[in-house]
């Protein structure tokens, strides 16, 4: 058995190096600088250690010629959308194009990218077989296994995440039965057919879009109540049925794109999701109300708006991950923009020359020489419990620290006792 992986992300890259601990596996992405890094052993991610990157039976290739010869072919490029909220299918189209020339007789193909249900048989199985000019479920065989990494999350390796899979036929599934469940420790669930695999793993991520919503919505509410959200949580949590979520950004690829794939294809067929699309409006104006917050606060303190500077911590997309794309914390720094405030980013584990030439201003590190109006903690990265309050009250303008705790990361009665405005969504 010989395995190629098609995109070398957040979703592919572990799968790669979870596979090569029993099978030789072929590594490709189109982009060069990322191989050449982990022909190096250098995983940009940062979720990887050396050892797993170095394993013999494992390739890295820019060159998809390379991936001929391999019995399983695995896509795990990312599916986002653009400015529309529409998906943008360019790069599994062109991961399928790539596949389709150089597809061989008895490959079988499997899609883990999210998508809406029907999209792997509607789009991709049709660019397979005008590029390699073979015929489905005859010359080559597809399926489907939806991705369930958690990037950052330690304690839920891939290895023990259990894996959906589904086929066109039942020989397929049970060849992607075999082989997941062969490097899968926490077991395979066996979807009935493709489109419900593809439909299972879209409301996964719709589903939790929704309820964190829910707690986004009760916090502007008991915003203006003057009742501390997390308290009401924490009382309410003691029943036995209550779902624990808590307020926060939705941002990233996952939780903030995927139920936009789900409603472009119910309005396809003529159907508009009412819940779905509110909650998503909602999550998309915290970062707005998180702005309008700061900015209220610091007017009825008297300052002068356009010379205050507001610092923020963190601006990747989810604690402890270096990964900024659609990340919600600079929806904050817009909000900020429009009252003309200047803005400091701090965040230790993103890439700051990317994002210093798209013009966010972002440091690894506090700079101790520079006085704030305000401070915001929008991403509770474990690098930040560095930071004391006594420090962040020394990088405060008079010594007076306005702190907006967005993720509750702060001890509320330490905070308190040494800022002059403490607020937590």
């Amino acid at each position: 058995m010989k395995i190629g992986i098609v995109g070398l992300g957040y979703v592919g890259l572990p799968l790669a190096c979870l596979f090569a601990k029993k099978y030789d596996v072929v590594g490709f992405d189109i982009n060069a600088q990322k191989v050449e890094s982990l022909k190096k052993n250098i995983d940009y991610t940062n979720e990887l250690d050396a050892d797993a990157l170095k394993q013999k039976s494992l390739f890295f290739t820019n060159d998809p010629l390379h991936l001929k010869g391999c019995n399983v072919i695995i896509v795990a490029v990312p599916t986002d959308i653009d400015k529309q909220n529409q998906p943008d299918l360019f790069p599994l189209r062109s991961a399928a194009s790539t596949i389709g020339k150089i597809l061989e007789v008895g490959t079988t193909v499997v899609f883990e990218s999210t998508v809406y249900p029907g999209l792997t048989e509607e789009i991709c199985i049709p660019v397979l077989e005008r590029e390699s000019n073979l015929v489905w479920k005859k010359d080559f065989y597809v399926g489907y296994s939806p991705e369930r990494i958690n990037p950052g999350d330690k304690t839920r390796p891939l290895h023990k995440i259990l894996k959906i899979v589904s086929g066109d036929t039942p020989k397929t599934l049970a060849l992607l039965s075999e082989l997941y469940g062969s490097v899968i420790e926490a077991g395979i669930y066996q979807a009935p057919d493709i489109k419900t695999a593809e439909a299972a793993k879209v409301i996964e991520n719709a589903q939790r879009d929704l309820n964190i919503a829910f707690m986004n919505e009760l916090a502007v509410i008991f915003d203006r109540m003057n009742v501390d959200t997390r308290e009401v949580l924490k009382a309410a949590a003691t029943k036995w049925n209550f779902l624990t979520f808590e307020p926060g950004l939705v941002g990233g690829y996952c939780i903030g794109v995927d139920p936009y794939y789900l409603t472009f294809k119910s309005e396809q067929l003529g159907y508009s999701p009412q819940v779905i699309h509110s909650g998503r409006h909602l999550n998309n104006d915290m970062g707005s109300f998180i702005a309008d917050k700061v900015m209220k606060v610091l007017s009825d303190q008297e300052k002068a708006i356009e010379k205050c500077r507001v610092l923020i911590l963190g601006c990747s997309f989810k604690e402890n991950v270096g990964e900024a794309r659609n990340s919600k914390v600079f929806d904050i720094e817009k909000g900020l923009k429009k009252y003309h405030v200047e803005t400091d980013f701090v965040d230790p584990y993103v890439d700051v020359d990317t994002l210093s030439l798209k013009g966010y201003r972002v440091k690894k590190e506090i700079d101790a020489t520079k006085k704030y109006d305000a401070v915001i903690l929008a991403v509770k990265h474990d690098a930040f419990k560095n930071y004391s309050l006594d420090f962040l009250q020394t990088v405060s303008v008079a010594g007076e620290l306005n702190l907006f705790d967005v993720k509750a990361f702060f001890n509320k009665e330490d905070a308190i006792e040494y800022c002059k405005f403490y607020w937590r969504l």
